[in-house]
């Protein structure tokens, strides 16, 4: 049968080590932070919990025993590599490590946020940082089955089981005509070229579109901005866009025609994931 270790802990291994470091035992005391009698304390028990004489007397101090090396070899050893462990779980909570993997819009992770992602890749190297590009509905998906921990993406319709989300900004949305259709046909709007059913932003389109009696009659549909752009420059229809994903084309009119809403969505039983609440504070400050 395997005899039993040693019922060590590391405060008493800590207090080994001062001791040997320090000039003396007061000093040793206020850096393990006690006072010197319990520093003492501490030791003898030590002693005790390995059956071994860890010092002698040289006058009127105490110094190692010259068999005491191999404990203070690995008192040293275990006192180190606990103060790793405290660093690395202190990075841990502070968001300064591990995983997270962030679903984004877009807009969201080429117009808002780019700035902010590289400043946190920047200042957080030891965190894995895993960006997916999607539409709104295909992330809160992803979301809701664990494969995602963090999205931004256009406000769901309706709410979704497990997931909670909050406001993060305001997008404008304009309506964009092709280049060849006159001024004084502009009140004639469509045909339409947009995002496919089931978008978010079509669903909020689709909804301005008819309290202001627009007809809204669906030609083409992309759920990349930049396709249904060149898909207006062809004269292939009219869109209504986020203004910051517009480029080159010109609105109809000076007021939007709607707003979307983005916000961060989240599972509500996620465990805490620091490095996600670390991000989420530098998105709110961007916006």
């Amino acid at each position: 049968m395997a005899k039993a270790l040693p019922n060590l802990t590391v405060q008493q291994l800590e207090y080994l080590v001062a001791v040997v470091d320090q000039r003396t035992w007061a000093d040793a005391a206020a850096t393990v932070g006690v006072s010197p009698s319990a520093l003492s304390q501490g030791l003898a028990e030590l002693e005790r919990r390995l059956g071994l004489t860890l010092f002698e007397r040289a006058g009127r101090r105490r110094v190692l025993a010259p068999a005491a090396g191999p404990v203070l070899d690995h008192a040293r050893t275990v006192v180190a590599a606990t103060r790793d462990l405290g660093a690395w779980a202190a990075r841990q909570q502070s968001g300064d490590q591990g995983a997270l993997r962030l679903g984004m819009i877009d807009a969201a992770a080429v117009h808002h946020y780019p700035k902010v992602l590289r400043r946190y890749r920047r200042e957080r190297p030891d965190v894995e940082l895993r960006l997916a590009v999607a539409p709104s509905g295909a992330l809160l998906s992803d979301l809701a089955r664990a494969e995602l921990d963090l999205v931004v993406c256009v406000k769901p319709p309706a709410p979704i089981d497990g997931v909670e989300w909050s406001p993060l900004r305001t997008e404008s949305l304009s309506v964009f005509a092709p280049p060849h259709v006159p001024t004084a046909l502009h009140r004639e709007w469509g045909p339409w070229v947009t995002f496919p059913l089931g978008s978010h932003t079509r669903s909020v389109i689709a909804a301005a579109l008819r309290s202001v009696s627009a007809p809204f009659d669906v030609v083409a549909e992309s759920h990349q901005p930049e396709v249904l752009r060149e898909m207006v420059m062809l004269g292939l229809g009219w869109t209504v866009l986020p203004t910051v994903q517009s480029a080159a084309l010109t609105p109809v009119r000076a007021t939007p025609l709607a707003t979307r809403s983005l916000v961060i969505a989240r599972r509500i039983a996620s465990t805490p994931l620091p490095a996600a609440d670390a991000l989420i504070n530098a998105l709110r400050s961007a916006s």
